[in-house]
């Protein structure tokens, strides 16, 4: 047991058998773990159904109710950890993130060229497709102004396509990640850094997706905004670190803060 891709999903039986079936064809013995929070249209049926043609592979979690994309990864993290991985993924339903993207991040974080991989729209070489030029907007702008507010050395600090090593989870203390929307990406690679870990950044092609609907609200880009300086303050204070500490791993790399 060693690479475990966390998918969250809200109302994805489109996509969901498909997404499953890609992870699994890359032959690379991945595990995929689906966080459920109710879905209301059968998804989490979708996935029983799937599981015995993936036996030790596929897991299951179910939550009760829509709880928010920070508290399903969370979720997860606490399940690998728990279970043993070494290697622990992010990735969303909707192939908005190419699964064939996954090995480029396990093979950053193997290779020890960071603790933590991002796929990063925002890199030389990495770009979005099909998005409205209001959303690319918003994007671009919110990775701007989150690296302008709390000086974070990744140029996508909200991607959500991650690979985490096991120490930097072990690390975290999930307790004191107070987001569940857009600012729970910002918040778990701004922890990170601020207790010495190295972000690495791999180009990937970002496509908007193609069926079922986007998460994305008001509600979740007002988290963004007040968010973002909420971070930065609690950050000003001498005993942030001990506070996102869990326990104290010397990281591999030290970052430049």
């Amino acid at each position: 047991m060693e690479k475990l891709v966390i998918i969250p999903t809200y109302n994805e039986k489109d996509n969901i058998t498909a997404i499953v079936q890609a992870v699994f064809s890359l032959h690379q013995n991945y595990h995929v773990l689906i966080i459920d929070d109710n879905s209301p249209d059968g998804t989490a049926e979708i996935v029983k159904e799937l599981m015995p043609k993936y036996p030790n592979q596929l897991y299951l979690e179910e939550r009760k109710g829509k709880q928010g994309l920070g508290t399903a990864y969370i979720h997860g993290f606490k399940w690998a950890l728990a279970n043993g991985y070494e290697y622990v993924f992010e990735m969303d339903a909707d192939f908005s993130h190419n699964p064939f993207d996954l090995e480029r991040l396990y093979t950053a974080c193997k290779d020890r060229l960071g603790d933590i991989a991002v796929g990063s729209r925002y890199v030389s070489g990495g770009k979005t497709e099909n998005w409205p030029i209001d959303r690319k907007l918003y994007s671009r702008g919110g990775a701007l102004y989150t690296k302008l507010i709390t000086w974070i050395p990744v140029n996508d600090p909200t991607a959500g396509f991650v690979c985490y090593t096991r120490r930097v989870l072990e690390t975290i203390n999930f307790d004191a990640i107070n987001f569940v929307g857009y600012a729970f990406q910002i918040e778990m690679k701004f922890a990170a850094w601020k207790l010495g870990f190295k972000i690495v950044e791999i180009p990937i092609t970002f496509i908007d997706r193609k069926i079922g609907y986007s998460k994305m609200s008001k509600g979740i880009l007002k988290e963004g905004v007040f968010g973002v300086l909420k971070i930065q303050w609690q950050s000003m204070f001498k005993n942030y670190r001990k506070k996102v500490a869990a326990k104290i791993v010397t990281p591999l790399f030290a970052s430049k803060q």
